[in-house]
């Protein structure tokens, strides 16, 4: 079986790394065009790219792929493994692989379908996520799924969740080749009563409000953490705040009060409870733990995050 990988960034390395060990014949890689990055503009390829030009893969990185139909077909692959590549399939494109199209989503599906899956069930409180392979169909997210691999979120940050996803979907993309290659795969369909949707996020949705409740203020920094970071304002200056748990304590104050300061950490007066800020960074400086900023910027109960 001829396979295609389209990707694009880190989170869908290993994938191809796991296809290649598996021994499975992938025969090209597709990925988004080279891009210019950091304050020089360097001309910096994807990280899948990188990956697959290590392993002496020919590359794709079709500016458009819908408009390369006749390069893709010419590949005479079977089928089609995507995993965050990052560009809108035709129906033309979905034809080149008489396999099918099967995507590595990040979330379990029909829940979060969308753009921001993983930050999406750290936001609305979940307890388990995972990863769902299925098959691409021209509307987003919605075609049968070929298997699911589940995982619990725990404590887990966005970033931190987002590589235990990434190897998961890596386990995942192998599991699935063998599915087909097998051709006993048994694919269900989706509940379309039960779909959410989920939205591209944005730095201003990140903004805290301390007035919310103390769950749903921790879950949005997870959520955000560590890119592009919740953040409030102090002193000033913009505050982002990477990671906070729940106190065990509370105290009286103000929703946005600083109602303890010392070498334990930071603690916030919030809604419904207290906060503890664990890790933060002063808008342009370094990340660091809530206590050494406590100790460093002399910030100090009475003080307000707003």
């Amino acid at each position: 079986m001829k396979i295609v990988f389209a990707g694009s960034p880190s989170f869908a390395v290993p994938a191809l790394e796991s296809l290649i060990k598996a021994n499975k014949n992938v025969v090209a890689v597709f990925t988004q065009p080279d891009k210019p990055t950091g304050r020089k503009q360097v001309l910096t390829p994807t990280p899948v790219k990188s990956c697959a030009l290590s392993n002496n893969l020919p590359v794709y990185d079709f500016k458009k792929i819908r408009e390369n139909v006749e390069a893709v077909k010419a590949l005479g692959a079977d089928i089609m493994i995507t995993c965050a590549y990052g560009q809108i399939l035709t129906q033309e494109v979905l034809d080149c692989f008489p396999g099918g199209v099967w995507n590595i989503h990040a979330s379990l599906l029909p829940k979060f379908r969308g753009a921001s899956p993983i930050q999406s069930s750290i936001l609305s409180g979940e307890t388990h996520t995972g990863v769902t392979i299925m098959k691409t169909e021209l509307e987003i997210d919605t075609g049968d799924i070929l298997l699911v691999k589940r995982t619990e979120i725990g404590n887990m940050t966005c970033g931190e969740l987002t590589e235990k996803l990434s190897l998961l979907g890596a386990e995942a993309a192998v599991e699935a080749v063998e599915l087909l290659q097998s051709g006993n795969a048994q694919l269900m369909l989706q509940d379309d009563a039960k779909a959410t949707y989920c939205k591209k996020i944005n730095k201003e949705d990140g903004k805290i409000d301390f007035s919310a409740k103390t769950a749903h203020i921790r879950g949005l920094i997870k959520a955000f953490s560590p890119q592009p970071a919740a953040f409030c304002h102090f002193g000033g200056a913009v505050l982002n705040i990477l990671n906070a748990e729940l106190s065990g304590e509370d105290f009286a104050g103000k929703a946005g009060e600083v109602v303890k300061a010392d070498k334990h950490g930071l603690f916030v007066k919030c809604g419904d409870g207290t906060l503890e800020i664990t890790e933060l960074q002063l808008s342009g400086g370094k990340v660091m733990k809530a206590k050494d900023f406590v100790n460093g910027r002399k910030i100090k109960v009475g003080d307000f995050l707003d």
